[in-house]
């Protein structure tokens, strides 16, 4: 069994795409995912499987989760080991004058964007700082990820591919559960 974490974009959001994480966990168990904890009510799981394939278990999820509750969401999968390779390599760990609590992951579903990235950095505020690295773009945010221009539904129109973000602190969290 390997070990996975399953991004759920847009769920629980305002009072829309509405799911309790009993009936989430439910549906992992009907696709005979094992060990299946989830973190929040924001579409964060950490499951095992003996599927290898990533993209098509999210698929499988996706499916899973608009039979069951009636709408569409896009899912991401990534492993335990791209986890931590994401938490190792953050740009911005060792500079001493960035606070952590504003660090934020935008998890992209594909490195087969457009070249659109420099459309990107001009609207980021000058305290703020933004990296890209393959599949994953790093933010720091010290005004609040609310304050910010750098927005996942912003990110995904300049780039043309699905995303999902994370605060630093939960994608910690989702290690630790592992």
């Amino acid at each position: 069994m390997n070990t996975f974490i399953a991004l759920l974009r847009g769920i629980n959001v305002s009072g829309h795409n509405l799911i309790k994480m009993t009936a989430l966990k439910t549906c992992f168990q009907e696709l005979d995912f094992q060990n299946i904890k989830t973190y929040l009510q924001s579409g964060n799981i950490v499951f095992q499987s003996s599927i290898d394939d990533t993209k098509m278990m999210g698929e499988i999820i996706k499916q899973k989760i608009e039979q069951e509750f009636g709408f569409s969401i896009p899912v991401l999968v990534i492993t335990l080991n791209y986890l931590e390779k994401v938490i190792s390599q953050n740009p911005f760990l060792n500079d001493s004058l960035k606070d952590p609590a504003f660090f934020h992951v935008t998890f992209l579903y594909s490195d087969q964007y457009l070249s659109n990235f420099d459309q990107i950095e001009i609207r980021k505020k000058e305290n703020e700082a933004i990296v890209l690295d393959q599949d994953v773009i790093y933010l720091y945010c010290p005004d609040g990820y609310g304050q910010t221009k750098l927005t996942n539904t912003f990110i995904e129109s300049k780039l043309k591919v699905g995303a999902t973000t994370r605060n630093w602190k939960t994608v910690n969290e989702l290690l630790k559960m592992v």
